[in-house]
């Protein structure tokens, strides 16, 4: 532990204070598998997010054995969807299968932008939701939910259609709860007047939380405005307690796309990410 994060959070931090934490490998993005899985041991944290393309490199079955060994819960996979590329359904019912090999409860879902030379938002959202529909039997066998996360709407042209959590559930709600449900990332839904009635009509159907902070003024190309909780403008607190009020009651993942973060050291990212969990989240 870090003096830092003693400083913060003490000498020790009880494992009720961290049952429900989880640590998207993604916010250390250079910290290699072994490494991330090795530092949330050691700092007792129980879960941890996983991305398919880190997987892979390493090799899935030992991923798998890896994480399951070092005891640590798998809390999603990132990340299937994409629907407007020519190939979604080969490669979703590759990631569904990974998730199952990973133990992780459901698999995120980014439902990707429109298709090139479309203007069409409304087809492109139609198309996802047909998308789900052909997945969700898949997914169903496979013990696996399809997560929808839906994006800011900055993201819609490129990388996702579904803007806000009212349309994800639009989607989700055609299906049990236990097949496909919805992401709440605080990143993407806390600039939304609507979202706390969303997240008490989402219930049951909440599927992973996710939090950061946003930060201003954004980077160029905005996909890494991003900073650890505590460090930006979101009420990640009152956040928290509408999901936890509507029923969730899984693990919060922190999640952080940000070259600066990224430029730190993965043991000192994950220092700080618990640090500011403790103070801004619970």
């Amino acid at each position: 532990m870090s003096v830092e994060f003693a400083a913060v959070a003490g000498p020790d931090v009880s494992v009720d204070a961290l049952r429900r934490f989880s640590f998207n490998q993604a916010t250390a993005q250079r910290w290699p598998l072994p490494d991330v899985v090795s530092g949330c041991v050691q700092a007792g944290v129980p879960g941890i997010g996983l991305w398919r393309e880190p997987v892979a490199e390493y090799g899935l079955a030992r991923a798998a054995k890896l994480v399951r060994d070092a005891g640590l819960t798998v809390t999603s996979l990132c990340r299937g969807g994409f629907f407007s590329a020519d190939d979604w359904r080969a490669e979703n019912l590759r990631a569904i299968e990974e998730a199952a090999a990973l133990g992780a409860p459901e698999l995120v879902l980014v439902s990707g932008g429109l298709p090139a030379g479309s203007r069409d938002i409304g087809g492109a959202r139609q198309r996802v939701a047909h998308a789900i529909g052909e997945l969700a039997p898949h997914a169903e066998a496979a013990g696996v939910c399809l997560a929808i996360e839906p994006l800011h709407p900055m993201f819609a042209a490129d990388r996702c259609v579904i803007a806000s959590l009212g349309q994800a559930l639009d989607i989700a709600e055609r299906f049990a709860p236990t097949v496909v449900g919805v992401v709440v990332d605080a990143y993407h839904v806390w600039w939304d007047d609507t979202v706390y009635a969303q997240i008490e009509r989402a219930g049951s159907r909440i599927a992973a939380f996710q939090v950061c902070d946003w930060v201003t003024p954004l980077p160029e190309g905005v996909l890494l405005g991003r900073a650890l909780p505590g460090d930006g403008c979101i009420e990640l607190r009152r956040l928290r307690e509408a999901v936890d009020a509507a029923g969730y009651a899984g693990p919060i993942e922190v999640e952080v796309f940000s070259a600066e973060v990224w430029a730190r050291p993965g043991a000192e990212v994950l220092d700080a990410a618990i640090a500011g969990y403790l103070r801004h989240v619970v």
